[in-house]
């Protein structure tokens, strides 16, 4: 009896140890997000919290390196055609998406066509050069150009190159983002809008011997402080876009690390010029007025009060670290007697009334708050107009506002980061901002290889900007990635992305 009832003791260990085991072996990376992404569909996307989270769920057909040069993912190969009017890619074999489906030409053929035609496609724009999408074979797609197009590839890199299982999307139709189905690491379980979205491992991955992770958890957690002192608790394991001021703290903090890059992108205020009643005012229709704003603000001064110079000053839609930066147009100094001699010129009575739209976070509010009082000193009366993200995108979309406080994440290349923002109806156009010259100076630099030809054409298109303001550039951030040294293997690349192949946590 004594015998038999140690034996079940020694079972009934054993089973705890196993359970022990494998729970100590199934790991979850609990990410903090700045805010609740839009929808998950890479067709309709449009927010950087939701590039985040498709880094893990839907693969692209190219990634880039640290270095910012396209690396082949869904795809094995590109070969440009000798006019530059037609790409052949060659696709990965044996992939399939997380219904099952097989990735192969015909399956990408589908997804490139409908962030070409879809209703309420952001990807169109990116796409607007393509002509059409052939098979070749199987494994082959031919991505026929209406003109040469230089960024092409590198808008693959992003959510234009990412692969949707057609059989869901047909099946889901405009609700693809409530459940998608890609090609990615992991696989989406479920989503609870401000509170968590949960994604698992997909066993038939095509790299999944990277995968150390067996689920993610995001988590939507709006203010920063907050953010970080989950972080320090261990309620989470990473936290993305840490405050400046906080970066002492985080290095100063056992347990913690910084994973940090310059972004891509910019920082700015959006002027609408043209969208709307709200542009209706001397401030929307005279430039002067604008230029007027610009000329009393310090770059310099505002990067130092706010992040403690750790961001970049900057003036245009990339940071002075980028080739294709104009060194002929550099920051200008703070003048505040040029800004209140413009404001005369115009003759507008001041104080000029200036709605401020400005994004629910800490940081963001503070430079609203570091802007109201330079451009105070001129002659405005900023009203800062605190709003939910997701609400100020729609408001913009509009035209409620008459100035924008708008972060860009940025894309590899400089093409990304300015036609959809300033070209006629450009569909990130919040400005309402409309000039064919422009217009033509920017298509120009995107049907040229050379980067000096592209870079005289971007001259002319940044003379006329940087004149008519329909955006002020301020600076340009660093990505700043906090985690706990648990998670191991972590690295940041410029576009802020938080990519999980290859992390583990311990």
């Amino acid at each position: 009896m004594k015998m038999r009832f140690a034996l079940k003791l020694v079972v009934s260990a054993a089973a705890l140890a196993a359970s022990l085991v494998a729970a100590q072996a199934a790991s979850t990376l609990r990410i903090g997000l700045a805010e609740d992404p839009d929808v998950l569909d890479p067709t309709q996307a449009r927010t950087y919290v939701g590039r985040i989270v498709f880094a893990s769920l839907c693969d692209k057909l190219f990634d880039i390196d640290a270095k910012l040069n396209p690396v082949p993912q869904l795809a094995l190969s590109h070969e440009t055609s000798a006019d530059g009017k037609a790409v052949t890619i060659k696709l990965r074999p044996g992939v399939t998406f997380h219904d099952g489906e097989p990735l192969d030409a015909e399956a990408a053929k589908f997804s490139l066509e409908r962030h070409m035609t879809m209703q309420g496609s952001f990807r169109r724009s990116e796409l607007s050069q393509v002509e059409k999408v052939e098979v070749v074979d199987p494994l082959t797609i031919r991505i026929v150009l209406k003109a040469p197009f230089s960024p092409l590839v590198a808008q693959l890199t992003d959510r234009a190159g990412m692969m949707m299982s057609p059989k869901a999307a047909r099946e889901a139709g405009d609700k693809f983002g409530q459940k998608p189905v890609c090609a990615g690491p992991f696989k989406f379980v479920e989503r609870v809008q401000q509170d968590r979205i949960v994604v698992e491992k997909f066993a038939a991955y095509w790299n999944k011997d990277a995968v150390k992770i067996d689920r993610i958890e995001y988590r939507p957690i709006t203010d920063s402080t907050v953010r970080l002192a989950n972080l320090k608790s261990g309620q989470l394991d990473i936290i993305e876009r840490a405050l400046a001021t906080d970066i002492k703290e985080i290095r100063a903090t056992q347990g913690l690390k910084l994973a940090t890059a310059m972004e891509l992108g910019y920082q700015g205020v959006t002027l609408n010029t043209a969208k709307g009643e709200a542009a209706r005012t001397p401030f929307g229709s005279d430039a002067r007025v604008r230029q007027a704003f610009e000329a009393a603000i310090d770059r310099e001064a505002l990067t130092q009060v706010v992040f403690n110079g750790e961001f970049k000053p900057g003036n245009q839609w990339i940071s002075p670290s980028n080739p294709f930066y104009q060194e002929s147009l550099p920051v200008p100094p703070r003048d505040l007697a040029k800004a209140k001699k413009l404001l005369a010129d115009a003759g507008v009575k001041t104080p000029v009334t200036v709605d401020l739209m400005t994004p629910n976070n800490p940081e963001t509010r503070q430079v609203a708050e570091v802007l109201q009082a330079m451009t105070g000193e001129a002659g405005f009366d900023v009203k800062i107009r605190v709003t939910e993200f997701a609400t100020s995108l729609k408001e913009a979309e509009a035209g409620n506002f008459q100035a924008y406080m708008l972060a860009w994440s940025g894309r590899t290349d400089p093409d990304g980061n300015i036609m959809n923002f300033a070209a006629t109806g450009a569909p990130n156009n919040y400005s309402g901002y409309a000039d064919k010259e422009v217009d033509g100076w920017l298509t120009e630099a995107r049907t040229v290889n050379d980067i000096a030809a592209r870079k005289a054409a971007y001259l002319k298109a940044a003379k006329r900007l940087l004149s008519d303001l329909p955006i002020i550039y301020l600076y340009h951030r660093l990505v700043i990635i906090a985690h706990r040294d648990a998670v191991q293997g972590y690295t940041q690349m410029p576009d802020g992305l938080v990519r999980v192949v290859g992390v583990s946590v311990k």
